[in-house]
């Protein structure tokens, strides 16, 4: 392209614009002039106009006059046909006012009346748009007021042609009707020469403004066609300064070269200072000596720089005219960052492909442009398969929707977004996926890629609910746990008050648990709660709850109830299949269970109060039976306020020696007499008066008091020992029971040593009562601390032999020297025959291991005789005496009442 060419061209189109304003402006004088004359047409319409109406207006009140003095048809027919000049005018000037006419029709009514037609629609014009322009508007009101005359004349002219016509118009009533025209003529005559005035007036008002506003426009035109001028002349000047400071300011390298030599003619300010000298240096020298690599006129290469280093560049040339010289202009790039960037881009690409996580890269529409090669192992969908698919096609949230616009609408507005999604492979199966989706924005920052992070999460997912089900669910049993029972009842509870229906809780306990982990060991004791789990969800429906809240209590949630009854068969199946032996291996064995029960709405609005309510009736069941189940009454709530009362009062009992021993004798079987007293503790309330053993005793063992109270027992039914000796009564043996806890602590055998010092009580005469369940608790320990009280002189009596689980093996460990026969195994003698067997049995095992044997619960005289024959030595029953205070003890042992002879508490002859 040549130079003085692209001058011109230039320059042509820089000068354009003038030309056109120009021609816009002349042809807006133009137009404007038209406009103009148009107008005076039409203002010359108006006048035309208004001279014929008034002279229509004139003649017709003359011609009305003549005739109505002579009566001449003439006369009427003038007045006729000026009337119908006056009458179309009247009628487009009304229908142009109504806004709906015919211009037609108008344009006709107006040439009927005479209007010069060139000037018609320029009136039509100004009546329909400028109606209120200065003067039209007064004109067409004085017009408009004399319509009414105007009709007036019309009537006077028919009476009149109808009086004449008849011959019987009076010489007086055409006087009359001559005076009421004479006097319209004076109301209308003023109004005429009104609407003459005001119609030259807004013709010369109109013809001053189309005067001046064409001036205006011309000279407003003008204004700005100079203005327009100026500013193009003035960029026309500055174009060479403005090529010139772009030259010498370009970022980029420019080198003017000759074409034939290939020497630089010129070169700009960047040129010089890449190669460190002046422009004056380059002239003359060849573009392509500067080139270390590629060519000098177009493509990338490496040129030399000033320091002996070299820079990537990338040359265009385009060819120009100085003159009749043909000149290429060579425009010289540094690519050196396109090249780090490219080599940045390389990087990123390889890292990409590297990355263990799948990458998807989208346009702004998420149409997949690229992915990486994990994304690629993970879907199994190849990186060209999914060009131009949006990639959240194989996506959907994990409930199966797709993923919703708001997600993209708060990306949009520069938020990132990470999530679970249900992904697709290429085989159709389905996986979760933890998918990160950010953005990259252009300037404006619009989204203009999605960048999108996936992984795998199915493992992740798995343990996450494994800890999610270890969070809600029992390890050993794999129950849900209280937290998730409570809130499975919850919702439980308002499904049902939403459908009025009723909830049911059973609080299940195991019986005596505590002496399977003591006889066995805690293993044997979680196989048996896993087996009990097991038999529980055994019982219940897929809808129903089973939880574990404690070491040996369990809840069962039972929904979609119609009233609390209905679990009722649920609950006793649950005991039936309870107690049915569990084999463990190498053990087999029995358990029972006691179950409380209580149901929304009847005994409770929520969760909580749900289950301590069941919690209540199954200690009502656990307490009056075992091996039961109660439904929740209010009183056993009651019952349990007692009971935590009587809790609290118990802490303070010892404190305020509210506690009180009482003896109950041990009567030798063959004579009578008594040999031993058993100590026993009662509790004298202040308020509630006496407290049996029964009712306390639990509780003090659960609240950790049952040590001070077993302590309290030892040392001073020792001291109450010593009082009667000192009494010189016959020597007794002392029992004391002594509870699981107490047996099992470490300072047992130190607080027995400590009484036996304090009181002086001889060890041989201090017997320790156990039950199985307290020796079964100390497990392997149990033949140390046997071995520690024996070496005391201290003897253990096993209570309540054969009801529990028993084993021989205890009768062998050192210090047992007593066997007590439970009461239960009395109450049937001699009658029951397995109460016979079993007594006998147990008389015969302790007679045969050198084993005393005492008696419970001795009645009657044939349970006393047939004891006695068995072989028993010792028996304790109302039979001989209840429980009674040292001072009735005393009575009964004093000397002076049998003068100096041994009593014998039984009498020769029992009744």
């Amino acid at each position: 392209m040549r130079l003085e060419a692209s001058h011109q061209q230039l320059l042509s189109r820089r000068l354009r614009p003038l030309a056109y304003a120009l021609v816009a402006v002349v042809g807006l004088v133009l137009t404007l002039t038209w406009v103009a004359l148009q107008t005076q047409v039409t203002l010359a319409g108006f006048l035309n106009g208004e001279s014929l109406w008034s002279k229509a207006q004139k003649q017709a009140v003359i011609d009305l006059d003549e005739y109505a003095a002579h009566g001449r048809p003439a006369d009427l027919a003038g007045f006729r046909r000026n009337y119908t000049v006056l009458v179309a005018d009247r009628e487009a000037r009304d229908a142009i006012a109504g806004g709906d006419f015919s211009h037609a029709k108008v344009e006709e009514a107006f040439a009927r009346g005479g209007v010069i037609r060139e000037a018609i629609p320029g009136m039509v014009f100004i009546f329909q748009y400028f109606s209120g322009m200065p003067y039209v508007r007064e004109a067409v009101t004085e017009w408009r007021s004399v319509d009414t005359s105007l009709v007036e004349l019309a009537g006077i002219a028919d009476r009149l042609e109808k009086g004449y016509g008849a011959g019987s118009l009076q010489a007086d009533a055409a006087a009359a009707e001559r005076d009421r025209i004479a006097a319209l003529n004076d109301y209308m005559e003023p109004r005429a020469k009104a609407f003459s005035l005001n119609i030259a007036n807004g013709a010369s008002w109109l013809g001053r403004v189309l005067f001046f506003t064409v001036l205006g426009v011309a000279a407003l035109a003008s204004m700005l066609w100079l203005r327009l001028a100026q500013r193009i002349l003035a960029g026309i000047r500055g174009t060479e300064e403005r090529y010139s400071l772009l030259f010498d300011s370009a970022a980029d390298a420019i080198f003017m070269v000759d074409r034939e030599s290939g020497r630089i003619l010129d070169a700009n300010d960047r040129a010089a200072t890449w190669l460190a000298c002046s422009r004056a240096d380059l002239t003359g020298v060849e573009l392509a000596s500067l080139f270390v690599e590629g060519s000098p006129e177009s493509g990338e290469g490496v040129l030399r720089d000033a320091e002996g280093g070299t820079r990537p560049v990338e040359t265009q040339s385009s060819l120009v005219a100085w003159g009749a010289r043909q000149v290429s202009q060579a425009i010289v790039r540094d690519v050196s960052d396109r090249v780090a960037m490219e080599q940045e881009r390389k990087i990123a690409a390889e890292a990409l492909a590297s990355i263990a996580e799948g990458v998807i890269i989208a346009d702004a529409d998420r149409r997949v442009t690229t992915a990486n090669a994990a994304h690629a192992k993970l879907t199994g969908f190849p990186a060209q398969a999914l060009r131009r698919t949006r990639f959240d096609a194989t996506r959907t949230l994990p409930d199966g929707r797709p993923l919703p616009q708001t997600l993209w609408d708060d990306i949009a507005a520069g938020d990132n977004w990470l999530g679970e999604v249900e992904s697709r492979r290429a085989d159709g199966t389905t996986y979760p996926e933890l998918m990160s989706i950010s953005t990259i924005r252009d300037r404006d920052g619009r989204p203009q890629h999605y960048v999108a992070v996936v992984s795998d999460i199915t493992a992740r997912k798995a343990d996450r609910q494994r800890l999610q089900h270890l969070a809600t669910h029992d390890p050993l049993t794999g129950l849900v746990t209280r937290s998730e029972f409570e809130r499975r009842c919850a919702e439980a509870i308002t499904r049902a008050a939403h459908e009025r229906g009723a909830v049911a809780v059973l609080f299940v306990d195991l019986d005596a648990f505590k002496v399977v982990n003591d006889s066995y060991s805690h293993a044997i004791g979680d196989a048996l709660l896993m087996r009990v789990a097991e038999r529980i969800r055994a019982q219940l429906a897929p809808h129903d709850v089973a939880g574990r809240i404690g070491g040996d209590e369990f809840t069962v949630l039972l929904a979609d109830l119609r009233s609390r009854e209905e679990a009722l068969l649920v609950a006793e199946a649950m005991l039936a299949a309870l107690a049915r032996p569990f084999d463990l291996g190498d053990y087999e064995l029995y358990v029972s269970a006691s179950i409380g029960i209580a149901g929304y709405p009847l005994d409770g609005n929520d969760a909580v109060t749900l289950i301590a309510n069941a919690d209540a009736a199954m200690y009502v069941a656990k307490t009056e039976e075992r091996n039961a189940l109660r439904f929740y009454t209010p009183k056993m709530h009651a019952d349990a306020r007692r009971r935590l009362k009587l809790a609290s009062e118990l802490r303070q009992a010892l404190t305020r020696n509210e506690f009180q021993l009482v003896y109950q004798p041990s009567v030798e079987m063959k004579s009578g007499r008594i040999v031993a007293v058993e100590a026993l503790i009662r509790w004298r309330h202040p308020e509630r008066g006496q407290i049996a053993p029964d009712e306390f005793i639990p509780i003090a063992e659960s609240l950790g008091l049952i040590r001070q109270i077993d302590q309290w027992v030892l040392e001073n039914a020792s001291r109450q020992l010593m009082a009667w000796d000192e009494a010189r009564l016959p020597a007794l043996r002392l029992a004391v029971n002594v509870s699981a806890g107490t047996f099992g602590h470490p300072d047992f055998l130190h607080g027995v040593s400590q009484a036996l010092r304090t009181t002086g009580v001889e060890p041989k005469r201090l017997l320790v009562e156990l039950t199985e369940s307290a020796i079964l608790r100390l497990g392997e320990d149990t033949q140390r601390a046997m071995q520690a009280l024996h070496n005391l002189g201290v003897a253990v009596a096993i209570d309540d032999f054969g009801t529990g689980y028993s084993s021989l093996a205890y009768l062998k460990l050192p210090a047992v020297a007593y066997l007590k026969i439970d009461r239960s195994f009395v109450t049937g003698l001699p009658a029951n025959a397995n109460d016979v067997a079993i007594t006998e049995a147990m008389v015969a095992i302790a007679r045969s291991l050198d084993l005393h044997t005492i008696a419970e619960g001795i009645e009657t005289e044939a349970q006393h005789e047939f004891l006695l024959r068995a072989g028993c030595q010792e028996g304790q029953g109302f039979l001989y005496s209840r429980p009674l205070p040292p001072d009735e003890i005393e009575r009964l042992l004093a000397p002076k009442a049998t003068g100096g002879k041994r009593l014998s508490l039984v009498p020769p002859k029992r009744a």
